[in-house]
């Protein structure tokens, strides 16, 4: 009888086997993903910021002037979905954009002054949001958990529709609140097609 090689998750390969969902790192990681929203919902509700909003943010805060498709690098998502965001955050008066003086193609983004003050504001809710997350692991465990989290983005961003400019659009939830027409110009949730 011949042994297979265990997959990632240690199961052994075989077409016949059923694996078990939490035996399935890509389900593990996408419920990891709705904890975290509902969690980072809860520690930032008084902001009315998504976490996709709140990393475009922090990402225009390290790295300002910056276009739609470096921004989208940066925070794992496709220029599309950037500039749906990049359009929410211009309404509500946190970002700035402009037509590059070197590609009259690309926009660029900055903070505004209210945006780096929200920044500000939402950082030590954030962080309450990320030691919620990391909060039933033993401390020891988390510096290992965050490196193995980041060796798996790195290694395999190359299939992120970030990078390809490929990949099927987000759904409108995970873009944040809109104005509409219809509440006077306040937020809400924008009807997927």
């Amino acid at each position: 009888m011949t042994q297979q090689a265990p997959t990632p998750a240690g199961l052994p390969l075989d077409a016949n086997a059923r694996t078990p969902l939490r035996a399935r790192p890509g389900y593990l990681v996408r419920r990891l993903h709705q904890i975290h929203s509902a969690i980072f919902a809860e520690e930032c509700r008084d902001y009315n910021v998504t976490p996709v909003q709140y990393g475009l943010l922090t990402a225009l805060k390290e790295h300002p002037n910056s276009d739609q498709v470096t921004l989208g690098r940066e925070v794992g998502i496709d220029r599309t979905n950037v500039a749906d965001v990049l359009e929410r955050l211009a309404e509500r008066g946190l970002v700035r954009r402009r037509r590059s003086s070197k590609d009259r193609r690309s926009m660029i983004a900055n903070l505004t002054a209210r945006g780096d003050n929200l920044v500000q504001a939402m950082n030590m809710s954030m962080q309450k949001a990320q030691e919620r997350l990391l909060e039933p692991l033993k401390p020891e465990f988390r510096a290992a958990f965050l490196s193995m989290l980041s060796t798996l983005v790195e290694v395999n961003s190359h299939y992120s529709p970030a990078e390809t400019e490929s990949g099927a659009r987000a759904s409108d939830a995970n873009l944040g609140p809109r104005p509409t027409a219809a509440n006077g110009g306040k937020t809400g949730r924008r009807k997927s097609a």
